[in-house]
């Protein structure tokens, strides 16, 4: 099944390359949104999880906040 992903991201992020690396171990394919470049998808990023850190993640149409393995597992029918 295909999944639509969205990583919102920054260049100095460790947690959010770690989230990139997971998903791209497992051939998720997935959007990176660098907010740091990008105000006005920042602020969706924020409407839509209620934070202002990195890793948002957004998982058809599933908020996860930080590099949650489980969460990202489930949602996304990884073992």
């Amino acid at each position: 099944m295909e999944h639509t992903v969205t990583v919102y991201t920054t260049p100095t992020c460790s947690w959010c390359t770690a989230v990139k690396q997971h998903l791209h171990a497992h051939a998720v394919a997935f959007e990176e949104v660098d907010v740091s470049l990008d105000m006005q998808k920042a602020k969706a990023m924020v409407e839509k999880s209620g934070q202002y850190g990195v890793p948002v993640i957004d998982i058809d149409g599933e908020i996860v906040v930080g590099f949650d393995r489980v969460r990202i597992n489930a949602l996304l029918g990884l073992t």
